[in-house]
């Protein structure tokens, strides 16, 4: 059996655009073909997690069986109760297997956990998103079938965005009108082209032709040098580009099957402060980090009254939302440090921005462009940071 990996050349796209003209079809004349949606679904997640692949294929498998089971099990268990205890356990069970798959790596030399498969992450926080929403009641019923596509929903199963069960069941519930749907091929079409220039001209350019050559150069001179300064920007461009270009493949696929899957980039390198550009970058992410860690954390200190002082609250929120988002990209030390290098700008943006109100200080074109500037060399050592590439460079 051949493995397809998703948005990882053109040809993959001329066997998915006609495999999505009857969907396009449907939806042009207003009706959803569930079926053949369903079928479509199966076909590229066999593909995508067959051939070479297929250990990854029966984690999925029985990942999804796992969670399902657990969210339905947390729902029944709510329509009676809503104890904290349980709620906790639920939710740490949820993250388990990916917590799993993130601690194997550190304490087995490389060697990856039997329970990973591409999109693990993603999945995981739709999961955790569902029992959070059953907490807070905002999830009345449960279905299973709506439940298996929410998670399994094909265009963003490899790298998001992380859309939210209500929003896309919403799509699925109101009938789409034909003048919307076409709006939303238009976007779709710009949003695919617009991915074709960052993943496969961009990206490539700056990661597969120029980095190569400029991680050689540095390592050759060693230590600091010039070198290593154009490393922090050639892998920045390269991981944006890289990024970016998948996320509006995967947002260009969603429109044309009537999903308006969230943007996940707004042009995160002209963003005028550290916390702004967590606004703009890997929105997705950083919404769901705001609104299912942060803001749960500081509610909590501020219910139990563990901290009065609003500054060393919002300082200790995001101390704690950044170095879990470093655990989670891995458990090496540049990824903890990656993360706690964001909580330590964003605490200096704050008191900066306090600063700036408290001596009314001048706000024209020319300190906007330095604002944009110096946030931008901030982002970009951080990638520095997050690459490894000083691991390999000072320690190996």
């Amino acid at each position: 059996m051949i493995n397809v990996q998703p948005y990882a050349t053109p040809t993959y796209f001329v066997w998915l655009f006609l495999a999505l003209v009857p969907l396009i079809i449907g939806l042009l004349k207003g009706k959803r073909f569930m079926l053949y949606e369903v079928v479509l679904n199966f076909v590229i997640l066999v593909l995508t997690f067959g051939g070479s692949k297929w250990h990854e294929g029966v984690a999925l498998i029985c990942y999804v069986i796992f969670e399902t089971l657990l969210i339905w099990g947390y729902h029944t268990y709510r329509q009676k109760k809503n104890g904290t205890f349980i709620f906790c356990v639920a939710v740490f069970l949820a993250i388990l297997p990916l917590v799993i798959v993130k601690i194997v790596p550190a304490i087995q030399m490389g060697k990856t956990s039997i329970l990973g498969f591409l999109g693990i992450s993603y999945l995981t926080f739709k999961v955790v998103g569902m029992i959070m929403e059953t907490r807070d009641g905002m999830l009345k019923e449960f279905s299973f079938l709506k439940t298996l596509h929410f998670i399994l929903f094909f265009p963003t199963i490899s790298s998001g965005p992380i859309d939210r069960y209500r929003r896309f069941s919403k799509d699925y519930a109101k009938p789409l009108k034909k003048d919307k749907y076409l709006d939303m091929l238009q976007k779709a079409v710009f949003y695919i082209f617009l991915g074709f220039l960052y993943k496969f001209l961009l990206a490539y350019f700056f990661g597969s032709y120029l980095l190569p050559i400029i991680s050689k150069h540095a390592l050759v001179h060693g230590g600091i040098s010039w070198w290593l300064v154009a490393y922090t920007y050639c892998y920045s461009m390269d991981l944006f580009f890289d990024f970016a270009g998948y996320s509006l493949f995967a947002v260009g696929i969603s429109y044309m099957m009537g999903v308006a899957t969230p943007i996940n980039f707004n042009k995160p390198f002209a963003a005028p402060n550290i916390k702004e550009f967590w606004n703009r970058w890997h929105m997705s992410l950083s919404f769901w980090f705001r609104d299912y860690i942060y803001m749960r954390l500081v509610f909590f200190l501020m219910k139990k009254k563990l901290v009065k002082n609003k500054v060393t609250l919002a300082n200790l929120g995001y101390l704690t939302l950044f170095l879990i988002m470093g655990f989670w990209h891995g458990l090496t030390w540049y990824y903890i440090v990656y993360g706690l290098y964001h909580a330590l700008a964003i605490i200096t943006c704050d008191a900066w921005i306090r600063f700036k109100k408290k001596h009314q200080l001048p706000s024209n074109h020319f300190t906007k462009a330095l604002a944009i500037f110096t946030t931008f060399n901030v982002v970009c050592f951080s990638f520095l940071i997050f690459s490894g590439f000083l691991d390999t460079l000072f320690f190996k």
